[in-house]
């Protein structure tokens, strides 16, 4: 019986807001620029990412396709980074056109800004896909068969709306309350749909390498391709392995330290080492596998904190203002036709900025803490606010009725 690995790396970076206070709303409309010292310059970070997370991991996975025919990936890669990489890493682009062009690398579409779109404008939704869709067409040559949400965002509206579009596969958090007793490692059929097919992330398999794979405190530690690879050998009740996360997983997250290279090394070689193992992309998982049965997402489900819902964007009254205020200028921002103005508020719609809001406690505070640059989610919804102020001024100027 063949058993597949599909392994799936998301890559973003957001354009963070700058220093901008109060005094500068209409004076100056450099939202996104920072003195490169700065802890929300765009471009240093992207540089110290690239560095630590994205050379490395592209010269590791292209030596991996080039050793094991069968090794195979997908990835996703918003619109955000990619235009900051044609800017500022140029070399870093390339290694990812490196990645593709062995032909098994997978480029799954999102929304070009990282964005809730999906949850407050279905127009804006399908213009920033068309939009990621076509930057990777340009960059890539490839056209997406597959759709992820921003944050995994998903529900049945969600999976209806890739279905018509003409999607083969459509990706979620395999969450136990939406599962039930089935388990994330088959495929599945979306409730109300025709044609496509839902992967849904072993969230468990997943964090072990995302989050845990660090932590020596943690019962599994050291974890090596070897313990890995055998648990997903004694698993019975799977046809595929759904490992979604991060790609700064890889040097940022878990730092080059703690083995995560070694470890992504070795598995390969080991999975592949066993009877009808393989790895899959998520197009491939879907043309393969046929649905185990029917998974029903009434309300909607991403991979973000213990709630695994949109609480991590929108869970206080602060990010609800923001996101809401942000969304109330749309109409206006669209029917003005300032090309400037529409990158702005678009590059403000980026999910990142409501997540640095977040007032969480505990672990899940401590990971929006961690992703933030700002010292508070006070300071972040502050600046937020004040650049949305001057975007409003802009509009106002213009003769635009608000």
């Amino acid at each position: 019986m063949t058993k597949a690995i599909v392994l799936y790396l998301h890559v973003h970076q957001p354009y963070r807001v700058g220093e901008y206070s109060v005094f500068d709303a209409g004076s100056r409309h450099d939202y996104f620029d920072a003195d490169y010292d700065s802890r929300t310059n765009n471009q240093r970070i992207l540089r110290k990412v690239a560095e630590k997370s994205y050379l490395p991991t592209n010269k590791k996975l292209l030596q991996l396709l080039n050793t094991h025919p069968e090794f195979k990936l997908s990835l996703s890669i918003t619109g955000t980074i990619l235009e900051q990489l044609e800017a500022w890493a140029p070399e870093v682009l390339a290694s990812f056109q490196e990645l593709t062009q062995t032909g098994r690398v997978e480029i799954v579409g999102e929304t070009y800004h990282h964005s809730l779109a999906f949850f407050y404008s279905l127009a804006e939704f399908d213009a920033q896909v068309t939009m990621h869709r076509e930057l990777v067409e340009r960059l890539f040559g490839q056209t997406p068969t597959a759709f992820r949400n921003t944050e995994l965002s998903y529900n049945n509206d969600l999976a209806v709306w890739a279905d018509r579009v003409g999607y083969k596969a459509v990706l979620a958090e395999g969450w136990d309350p939406i599962l039930g007793w089935r388990s994330p490692n088959y495929i599945y059929k979306p409730s109300y749909t025709d044609n496509i097919k839902l992967l849904m992330k072993n969230y468990k398999l997943s964090d072990d390498i995302a989050f845990r794979f660090g932590d020596r405190g943690w019962a599994e530690w050291p974890l090596t391709a070897d313990k890995f690879t055998h648990w997903l050998s004694e698993t019975d009740d799977a046809t595929n392995f759904n490992l979604f996360m991060d790609y700064e997983t890889f040097g940022e997250h878990q730092w080059s330290e703690s083995g995560i290279f070694d470890f992504l090394q070795h598995l390969p070689e080991k999975w592949l080492a066993g009877e009808g193992h393989t790895f899959m992309t998520v197009s491939e998982a879907a043309d393969t596998f046929e649905p185990s049965d029917v998974v029903d997402t009434p309300y909607t489900t991403t991979w973000a904190d213990t709630e695994r819902d949109l609480s991590a964007w929108l869970g206080n009254p602060m990010q609800q203002e923001a996101i809401n205020a942000l969304y109330s200028l749309q109409t206006a921002v669209m029917k003005l036709g300032d090309l400037a103005i529409i990158d702005d508020w678009r590059k403000l719609t980026t999910s990142d900025h409501f997540y640095y809001m977040c007032t969480k406690w505990f672990s899940d505070g401590d990971i929006h803490a961690y992703f933030s640059p700002y010292e508070t989610p006070y300071q972040a919804y502050i600046t937020f606010m004040n650049a949305w102020h001057d975007l409003r001024l802009r509009l106002l100027e213009r003769g635009v009725n608000l």
